[in-house]
């Protein structure tokens, strides 16, 4: 894992205004939410002015002789976090831009403390400005980001101003086309941030894999400090195993650390164990929640804490159906992943883009495996390097939050990506710097199949995407009795993996309305869907080195895309759970699947 600091300095070169500082752990430092209502004004044009007055300076006439344009003070609310698409009828469709304001007095929790801003999310590109001075811009819909305050910062009166555009552009990361929903706005927590002048900037812990099968397991990490006056030292602690280390803190604030111990319980789905670890250094302390596994692969299997295990998944999008709007709370994390535990699930997808922070931490204490992707997807710019260069920064920024979760083991490149030399350039160059960043996780995408072999059957699939010679586990989308074909031909299909390495069934599905019912030909009914995930479950037990799934996908969610009246209404309806929240058949289907893969583990 390279440090954070290289990190930063890598951000920086990248393109952002002002110096970027990506605070881990929110949640476990000292901090004041700044969500509830904030007011808006709608900038369709884009421009960043109204009346040819800069929104982001919040301007109010001097006076009666005085011409502004806008006002803040008169303009009406939406909530922080939360889609606008999603709280106003008249705001449905709407793509562009819209500058958010949010007013607070300030009374230090910490003496002499720094002060940052903290952005879960916002969709897409985020202008941002505090008490009238403008700091930056942050490119990127789903990934964090943080901007200090703290010399402009004040007791009365303070106004941070968020310019959010969630248009879509040839050259963003998504594309111009998604077959999910452009939520637009601040989608997530914003929060006060208060540190000491000198403070954690970050930390790093993993389990040695080496020392797996020894008596003594080995913990090794990094901390990294932020300030002008290092401590000579920083002390790491995990008080329930009972053992300590004093680090030493070089000049750049570093400093690593391997602690030692006999008692370790291995973090697993079945034993989702979580260890309180305490970081002090100087006058800061840190404390969070980690769990310790090794995950790898051998041949075609894929091995947790050394052992073959099958991940009996889902797909999930972030996207709470009942609200339809982009989750944001550890409500509606609990929500999604109740439902993939009652199905059985031991993994999830998490498409197409970084989700919230809490479906992560949720996953890690409720014990299920994670796969994390970047929208890499449909009609990417592969011949761009500055495309190129955003996608590595927004990796950069999901790594830096999520490298100390258990859960997480696969870090996905891509989604149903054609081959070509600009796309494998590109690609190629994506997973060469995820690898770079985190060593300890498993590399994956997933990709298309070939439809015609040459000297093969017509029913012989090739799965040869040569961006796999890069990843450690295959993963391919397949959607017989679908897009192509009826659900029976599943049985003739054979499948012909070119690569000795384990395979993940990224996607497969077809769309149900929850109550309609029919015969197992009739689309659209959920006797239909149940009959085609039996018989494509059948077809994918035939795949060599098969070792997990994630069907297509978990809840009905909404999309632009699907709009055939009476059926679709802007839903994308191939979920096993309905967007109030009803079971389908094939829900039922893919439960008792996963419970006979459960047991034959258990054997």
């Amino acid at each position: 894992m390279k440090t954070t600091s290289l990190l930063i300095l890598l951000l920086f070169c990248l393109g952002l205004q002002a110096q970027p500082n990506f605070i881990t752990n929110v949640d476990h430092r000292t901090n004041t939410s700044l969500g509830g209502k904030w007011k808006y004004i709608i900038d369709q044009y884009s421009t960043g002015a109204i009346g040819f007055s800069p929104l982001y300076e919040n301007k109010s006439p001097k006076d009666k002789t005085d011409r502004v344009e806008y006002s803040f003070d008169d303009a009406q609310s939406l909530w922080v976090p939360g889609s606008w698409n999603s709280q106003k009828d008249e705001l449905y469709y709407y793509e562009g831009s819209m500058w958010f304001r949010k007013t607070f007095d300030y009374q230090p929790k910490l003496k002499n403390s720094r002060v940052f801003i903290y952005v879960g999310a916002a969709n897409y590109k985020t202008q941002y400005s505090f008490n009238g001075k403008k700091l930056g811009e942050h490119e990127g819909g789903f990934t964090p980001f943080s901007f200090e305050v703290t010399d402009l910062i004040r007791e009365k009166d303070n106004f941070v101003i968020l310019g959010v555009n969630n248009r879509r552009e040839p050259d963003y990361i998504p594309g111009m086309v998604t077959d999910w929903y452009n939520h637009g706005g601040i989608t997530r927590d914003v929060k006060l941030i208060e540190v000491p002048q000198t403070f954690i900037d970050d930390f790093t812990v993993s389990l040695n894999k080496e020392s797996l099968t020894a008596k003594e397991k080995a913990i090794d990490g990094n901390v990294v400090l932020n300030g002008k006056d290092f401590p000579a030292d920083a002390t790491v602690t995990i008080p329930e195993l009972g053992i300590s280390q004093t680090v030493k803190i070089d000049a750049e604030g570093e400093g690593t650390f391997s602690l030692k111990t006999k008692k370790l319980e291995l973090w697993s789905p079945e034993n989702p164990k979580l260890y309180t670890i305490n970081i002090s250094a100087g006058e800061d302390q840190l404390t969070d929640e980690v769990g310790f596994r090794t995950i790898e692969t051998k041949g075609k299997q894929i091995l947790l804490n050394g052992q073959p295990i099958f991940l009996r998944g889902i797909s999930i999008h972030d996207e709470n159906p009942i609200r339809r709007d982009r989750a944001n709370s550890v409500d509606d994390a609990k929500l999604l992943l109740g439902w993939a535990k009652e199905l059985g699930c031991n993994f999830a997808r998490l498409a197409h883009y970084p989700h919230q922070e809490n479906m992560v931490r949720q996953a890690d204490k409720m014990g299920i495996l994670l796969w994390e992707e970047l929208p890499l997807y449909w009609g990417i710019d592969w011949k761009s390097d500055q495309v190129l260069e955003n996608a590595k920064r927004q990796y950069a920024e999901i790594i830096h939050r999520d490298k100390n979760r258990a859960a997480t083991i696969i870090w996905s490149i891509a989604n149903e990506t054609s081959p070509g030399t600009d796309r494998n350039r590109f690609l190629g160059a994506v997973a060469d710097y995820v690898r770079e960043l985190d060593s300890t996780r498993l590399l994956s995408a997933a990709c298309k199949k070939d439809l015609a072999v040459d000297g093969h059957p017509d029913n012989d699939y090739l799965v040869s995407d040569p961006i796999a010679e890069k990843l450690d586990v295959v993963s391919f989308n397949e959607y017989i009795g679908w897009y192509g074909g009826a659900p029976e031909e599943s049985r003739k299909k054979t499948f012909i993996i070119a690569y000795d390495k384990p395979v993940i069934i990224s996607e497969f599905g077809g769309g149900a309305i929850q109550g309609f019912h029919g015969d197992s030909t009739t689309r659209w009914s959920e006797e239909y869907q149940e009959y085609m995930y039996k018989e494509n479950i059948a077809m994918f037990e035939r795949v060599p080195g098969l070792s997990g799934m994630t069907p297509w996908i978990l809840v009905d969610f909404q999309s632009p895309l699907r709009q055939l009246p009476n059926v679709q209404d802007g839903w994308n309806r191939k979920g096993l759970v309905s967007e109030t929240g009803q079971k389908k058949k094939a829900f039922y289907v893919l439960q008792e699947y996963y419970k006979t893969k459960q047991t034959a583990a258990r054997k």
